[in-house]
C-alpha cells in the first residue's frame, strides 16, 4: 500500500509541479528566444540558488503529504490527514511558494521577463485556487483543526512562531508525527 502511495505521489509531482515549472517554462524559452542557457556570472549563481531552494521546499512538502497527511499534491488524491508539520508549520502554502520560487529562479537565470510574467500569473492563479477552492475544501474536511491552524499560520509569508497542533473538538485529525 505504501509503495502505491510513493507511485501516486511521484506520479502527481511529474504531472503537476513537473508541467509548471518543467514543460511550460521550456516552452516559454524557446518560443521567446534561441534556448540556451544565459552567460553563467555572478548572477547565475543565485538563479539557481533561489530555484533550488524552491525545489528543496517542494519535494519536503511532497514527502510531509506522503508520510504524515498519507496523500499527495494532487486534489484528486488529497492527503487524508490535516498537514501540520514542517515547513506548514511556518506557512499554509509552502508547496506554491517553492514552485513560485522556482519559476522566479528560472526567470532570473535565463534574464527572460516571459518567465517573470509567467511567474507572476501563476501565484494569481495560485492565489484563487487556494481561496476559492482548498480552503473551503479544507475547512469542510477537517473543521476546527484547519481553523484552528488558519488562524495561526499565514496563507502567504512566514511566521516566526510555529504552529504547535492543538487536539480539536470534533477529533479531526491532523498529521503532527
Amino acid at each position: 500500500m505504501k509503495a502505491l502511495l510513493v507511485v501516486r505521489s511521484l506520479f502527481a509531482l511529474v504531472l503537476l509541479p513537473g508541467t509548471v515549472a518543467g514543460y511550460i517554462p521550456w516552452r516559454i524559452l524557446r518560443a521567446s528566444r534561441p534556448f540556451a542557457l544565459s552567460d553563467l556570472s555572478i548572477g547565475a549563481f543565485p538563479a539557481v540558488c533561489l530555484g533550488l531552494l524552491g525545489l528543496g521546499v517542494l519535494l519536503w512538502c511532497v514527502w510531509d503529504f506522503l508520510a504524515a497527511g498519507r496523500g499527495t499534491l494532487a486534489p484528486f488524491d488529497p492527503p487524508k490527514f490535516l498537514v501540520v508539520r514542517g515547513l506548514y508549520r511556518f506557512t499554509r502554502n509552502p508547496m506554491y511558494n517553492g514552485v513560485v520560487a522556482i519559476l522566479l529562479g528560472e526567470a532570473w537565470l535565463f534574464r527572460s521577463s516571459a518567465m517573470l510574467q509567467y511567474a507572476l500569473i501563476m501565484f494569481v492563479i495560485f492565489h484563487l485556487m487556494v481561496v476559492i477552492y482548498e480552503e473551503p475544501a479544507l475547512e469542510s474536511r477537517f473543521r476546527e483543526s484547519y481553523r484552528a491552524y488558519r488562524a495561526k499560520v499565514p496563507r502567504w509569508g512566514f511566521t516566526v512562531r510555529r504552529f504547535a497542533d492543538e487536539k480539536s473538538e470534533d477529533g479531526s485529525q491532523t498529521a503532527d508525527r
